[in-house]
C-alpha cells in the first residue's frame, strides 16, 4: 500500500525529479517506509512505500524489470501473486524478490493488458515501457485504490491523490460543476469526475495507455455491474447457497491474509466484522488483534459498538483492544482530519480513528467488513425501496393519484424545510429515483445557494436522478433488489466508502483490506445473487464462520459505524454520521479541507 506519481512529457518537453517532489511530499503518510524516484528520457516515476510484502529494500519502488525495459510504480496488493509467480517460473521467468510488484512487472511483459483479469487484489499502477515509449495505467474493478490524472501543457501527470496533483503547481484548481454538484447532492464526488475540472479519476475497472505525454481514452477491462445485470434468474436451494457462500467467503478471507507483517481486524459490534473475525480464525491458527473504537457519548445506547465487539472477541478468543475517542481528542485532531480528506466527503472520520488506533498498536494491515451490506443486501433499503417502487407504480395508474401525491409532497417539503420531499412522486416510480431520494443530501433547488448560479446551471443542465444513476452504474436489471445491489456497489460503496477508507487509513500508514469487496468473490457468488433475498439480516454471512456469532450480535439493531458528530459539532443531540448533521458537516468539509488550495494553485484556470 503506497502512493505513486508519474510524469510523462509531450514531445520536446521533459520532466525532472523536482517536478514531482511536492506531490511526493503530499503523500508521505501513505508510504512512510521508503521513497524513490526514477527518471528516463524525461519521464519521471515516484513512489512512497508502505512495506507489506517483502519489506526488504530490494523491493523498493520504482522497480525496473531485470531486462531494463519496464519500470513500475504500484499501489495495492495482489493476493494471488504467488500462484501467478509459479506460472511465470514454469515459463522460465527468474525473480530477484519475493514481492507482488515484480510479479506484476513480469505479468505485464508476458501478457500486457490481458493480465488484468487474472489479478486478485486491489491495485492502481503505472508502467513505463522504455522501448515502446509509452505508459500503461490500470485500476482494480471495484475501485478500491485510487488513481487520478491531469493533462497539463507539459504533459500528463498521474498520482494517488487529487491534492498531490494540485501540489505539483502544474494543475488548475478550477472547479468541475458536475463533480461538485455530485458532492452536494449525494455526499461524495462521483468518478470519473473530481472536485476539479482538469483532474480525472481513472474509472474503476479501466486501463489507459499514455503516449506522447497524453492519457488516451480509458478502456474498460471489467464492469462489476454486469454481475448484477447478468445474474441468472433461477434461485438455488438454501443449503447450496449457504455452503457456496461459506466456501467463497472463506477463500476470500484466506487470500486477504497474505502478508509479511501482522494483520489485525476492525471489530465493530456488527455482523460483517464479526463474521470476518470468525473466518479469519478459521483460516489461520495465529493470534490476531481486534480493534474497536468507542465513544462516551454512546455509552448505554445501541450505537455503542464496544460491548458487542467484546462479546465477539471473547467468543472467538481474539486479543481485543478498545480505543475510546473523546471530544477533546476530536477537537485536537480535526485539522489533521480535514487535511487528510483528499476530496470532500461526508464520512470517513470513523475509519480515520480506527486506523489511528490500529497504528498505535503497531499494525500496518487491518481487515475491514466494508461491502457486506452491498453484497448481501443488508441495508434496510433492500426491503423498503423495492416495495415502495412497486406500490408507487400501481398508485400512479389510479386517475388523479399523482396530482394528490404531488400536492402532499409539496406540503411536506414546505413544512419540513427539506425540499427533497417534493421529488418523491416522480422519484419513487423507479429504483434509481427511490435510491436517489434515500441517499440524497441536498436537493437540486439548493445548489444555487451552495455553488453559485453559473456552476449550478452547468451541473443541472438536463438533470435527472435516473440519468445520473445510469451514468454511474450503467443499465440496471429488472429485478429491483439486484438493481439496488448494483447501484449501491457502483456509487455509495465506490465513491464514498472505499474512497474514504483509502484516505482515512493511509493518513496513518495503515493498509485496509476488504475481503467482501473482491472481484473473484463477486464472480463466484454471481449465480447466487438472486437468492440472497431469502436470507434477511445478512444471515448468510453470519452463518459462514464455523463458530456462529453470539445471539446478542445477531439480534443487535443495525446502527452503522458512526461517531457522535452532532455533539462534537456543538449540537444538543447525540447523532451518527452521516445523519441529520451531514449537511452541516458537508459545508465544514468544503470550507476547511480545501482551504488554500484554489487560491494557491490555479494555472491557466
Amino acid at each position: 500500500m503506497c502512493g505513486l506519481v508519474g510524469a510523462f512529457p509531450i514531445p520536446g518537453r521533459s520532466f525532472r525529479s523536482e517536478d514531482v517532489k511536492p506531490a511526493m511530499d503530499r503523500m508521505n503518510r501513505r508510504g512512510p517506509d521508503a521513497e524513490g524516484v526514477w527518471q528516463d528520457a524525461g519521464v519521471v516515476l515516484g513512489h512512497r512505500r508502505l512495506s507489506i510484502l517483502d519489506p526488504d529494500p530490494r523491493s523498493h519502488q520504482p522497480m525496473v524489470s531485470a531486462c531494463g525495459r519496464h519500470a513500475i510504480v504500484f499501489n495495492g496488493e495482489i493476493y494471488n501473486f504467488r500462484e501467478l509467480r509459479r506460472d511465470l517460473e514454469e515459463m522460465g521467468t527468474a525473480f530477484r524478490t519475493t514481492s507482488d510488484t515484480e510479479v506484476l512487472l513480469a505479468m505485464f511483459a508476458a501478457e500486457g493488458e490481458a493480465m488484468l483479469s487474472r489479478l486478485r487484489g486491489m491495485f492502481a499502477f503505472v508502467i513505463w515501457d522504455r522501448i515502446a515509449k509509452r505508459g500503461f495505467a490500470a485500476r482494480d474493478a471495484y475501485g478500491i485504490k485510487p488513481l487520478y490524472y491531469a493533462q497539463t501543457p507539459e504533459g500528463a501527470l498521474l498520482a494517488s491523490q487529487v491534492k498531490a496533483l494540485l501540489d505539483s503547481g502544474k494543475v488548475s484548481a478550477a472547479p468541475d460543476a458536475r463533480g461538485q454538484a455530485g458532492f452536494w447532492l449525494l455526499g461524495n464526488v462521483p468518478e470519473p469526475r473530481t472536485w476539479y475540472r482538469d483532474i480525472v479519476h481513472l474509472p474503476a475497472g479501466y486501463f489507459a495507455w499514455i503516449e506522447n505525454g497524453r492519457v488516451e481514452t480509458p478502456r474498460q477491462w471489467w464492469d462489476i455491474g454486469a454481475a448484477w445485470r447478468e445474474a441468472p434468474g433461477p434461485k438455488r436451494a438454501n443449503a447450496e447457497v449457504c455452503e457456496s457462500v461459506r466456501q467463497s467467503v472463506l477463500a476470500s478471507v484466506k487470500a486477504h491474509l497474505v502478508s509479511d507483517v501482522p494483520v489485525g481486524v476492525f471489530l465493530s459490534g456488527g455482523i460483517d466484522s464479526g463474521a470476518l473475525a470468525g473466518l479469519i480464525q478459521d483460516a489461520c491458527a495465529g493470534s490476531i488483534k481486534g480493534v474497536t473504537i468507542a465513544f462516551r457519548e454512546f455509552a448505554g445506547r445501541d450505537e455503542d459498538e464496544a460491548p458487542a465487539a467484546a462479546l465477539v472477541a471473547k467468543h472467538l478468543g481474539l486479543e481485543h483492544h478498545v480505543r475510546v475517542i473523546t471530544r477533546g481528542e476530536f477537537d485536537a485532531d480535526l485539522p489533521r482530519i480535514l487535511e487528510a480528506i483528499d476530496q470532500p466527503s461526508i464520512d470517513g472520520i470513523n475509519t480515520w480513528y480506527a486506523a489511528k488506533a490500529a497504528a498505535e498498536l503497531g499494525l500496518k494491515v487491518v481487515v475491514s467488513g466494508i461491502g457486506g451490506d452491498e453484497l448481501f443486501q443488508g441495508y434496510s433499503t433492500f426491503r423498503k425501496l423495492p416495495r415502495l417502487v412497486s406500490t408507487w407504480r400501481k398508485l400512479s395508474l389510479v386517475p388523479g393519484a399523482m396530482s394528490v401525491a404531488r400536492a402532499a409532497a409539496g406540503l411536506k417539503a414546505r413544512r419540513s424545510g427539506n425540499r427533497r420531499w417534493s421529488q418523491l412522486p416522480e422519484g419513487a416510480r423507479t429504483i434509481a429515483g427511490a435510491w436517489w431520494l434515500s441517499r440524497g443530501l441536498f436537493s437540486p433547488e439548493e445548489l444555487t445557494a451552495l455553488m453559485g448560479d453559473d456552476l449550478a446551471h452547468q451541473a443541472l443542465r438536463d438533470f435527472s436522478p435516473g440519468r445520473w444513476v445510469e451514468e454511474m452504474s450503467g443499465p440496471l436489471p429488472d429485478d429491483l433488489r439486484l438493481a439496488l445491489g448494483q447501484i449501491e456497489s457502483t456509487t455509495y460503496l465506490r465513491n464514498q466508502l472505499l474512497r474514504d477508507s483509502d484516505w482515512a487509513s493511509m493518513a496513518h500508514g495503515v493498509e485496509l483490506r476488504t475481503p467482501l469487496v473482491d472481484t473473484w468473490l463477486l464472480r463466484e457468488l454471481q449465480p447466487l445473487l438472486a437468492s440472497f433475498g431469502r436470507f434477511p439480516g445478512k444471515s448468510l454471512l453470519a452463518g459462514s464462520p464455523s463458530r456462529g456469532l453470539p445471539v446478542e450480535v445477531l439480534k443487535r439493531p443495525k446502527t452503522g459505524f458512526g461517531i457522535p458528530l452532532g455533539r462534537w459539532l456543538g449540537g444538543d443531540a447525540v447523532t451518527r454520521s452521516p445523519g441529520s448533521d451531514s449537511r452541516e458537516w458537508s459545508r465544514r468539509v468544503v470550507r476547511d479541507s480545501l482551504s488554500g488550495l484554489s487560491g494557491r494553485r490555479n494555472p491557466e484556470a
